[in-house]
């Protein structure tokens, strides 16, 4: 996957949420687990999906509890193994799945990547995109990669990831902390505005997470459709 089409879907991702009511909100790995139950078919085990997003049970069985609660998703005790528990995407999780799809779609920015694409095919990269852990310090770092000069004010930051202000500008402080970004007046006679840019650990550390989103594949057919449901062309 292109950077810029991963910063496309996760800044639409990010407006929808947003805009959603909270009690209603899913988080970005939340919104991926229905849109890879979607996507395989058949119900999973809590340990596949947690296998799928590279996390530890317990953090799956919170994420899977809240979509259970909102009634996204159904499950039972696994016949062989009471522990594990088997997850299946209901009927009211693919009406929200569909929704959110669909305003993803209608939220990536005219002239964007993927800015024509349908949502069938956003459901298939947003499946693809939640095996990857990605904090918001981390897209962060993406987007000052992603601007060329690998300095944006925290303005152009918000913009670019969909974040709310104060959410971007506590990821920046704590990345500072951390030496991977730096923050300067963009000019010497500047008052207000600031700059923000990497460091070289942080510049390292974009092109490591760079080179994660380079390796996520996003699949064209879901398994067991046929091919007239081949997804839409971007």
């Amino acid at each position: 996957m292109d950077l810029k089409e991963y910063m496309s879907v996760r800044c639409a991702c990010n407006v929808v949420r947003q805009e959603t009511p909270a009690k209603e909100r899913l988080t970005f790995d939340e919104f991926a687990i229905l849109c890879h139950l979607y996507e395989a078919g058949e119900e999973l085990r809590t340990s596949e999906i947690a296998d799928y997003q590279g996390v530890l049970r317990p953090t799956m069985t919170h994420r899977t509890n809240h979509l259970a609660r909102l009634g996204l998703i159904t499950r039972h005790e696994g016949e062989s193994d009471r522990r594990n528990v088997c997850c299946k995407i209901s009927e009211k999780g693919i009406e929200v799945k569909d929704q959110l799809c669909a305003e993803v779609c209608n939220s990536i920015q005219n002239g964007a990547p993927l800015h024509r694409s349908s949502p069938e095919r956003i459901c298939k990269f947003v499946d693809a995109m939640g095996t990857m852990f990605c904090m918001s310090g981390d897209l962060v770092l993406l987007a000052l990669q992603l601007s060329g000069d690998d300095s944006m004010s925290v303005s152009q930051i918000v913009r670019t990831l969909g974040l709310l202000q104060p959410t971007v500008s506590m990821s920046v402080s704590s990345l500072v902390d951390r030496g991977l970004v730096s923050r300067n007046r963009a000019t010497p006679d500047a008052t207000r505005t600031l700059q923000v840019g990497l460091t070289p650990e942080g510049k390292a550390r974009a092109l490591e997470l760079t080179a994660e989103v380079n390796k996520i594949v996003v699949r064209r057919n879901r398994r067991g459709r046929n091919e007239e449901e081949e997804t839409a062309s971007e």
